[in-house]
């Protein structure tokens, strides 16, 4: 397998791991409709998970369903989701502040 050298958006990166702890039988169809990204990005993020060592997948051959997966994360996966959790909540709440802010300044602007 060729390696993979794209860098994973830190966003995405920690909504996969998110997601992939909540449930880790979410299919990747699933997981991509949930996320709002592409089936491709999702197979990308995946890949690139487990290259890194944050991700193992499991398949159980014995189940009637080929298709049928278990995401687990590793416990190197676990202590970098825990650190893309905190810049990621320290985005949104920039994010948050900008937009509050642009918002009372629209609405004051609307009063005069």
């Amino acid at each position: 397998m060729a390696k993979i050298t794209k860098h994973i958006d830190p966003d995405i990166h920690f909504r996969v791991l998110n997601a992939l702890e909540e449930n880790p039988h979410i299919t990747q169809r699933e997981l991509a409709q949930k996320l709002g990204v592409s089936l491709g990005g999702i197979n990308f993020c995946l890949k690139a998970l487990v290259e890194i060592g944050h991700l193992k997948i499991n398949n159980f051959q014995k189940n009637s369903n080929k298709s049928a997966y278990l995401y687990l994360l590793t416990p190197t996966g676990l202590s970098n989701k825990a650190m893309l959790a905190t810049s990621f909540l320290k985005r949104k709440m920039a994010e948050y502040h900008a937009l509050k802010k642009e918002i009372d300044s629209l609405k004051s602007s609307l009063k005069d």
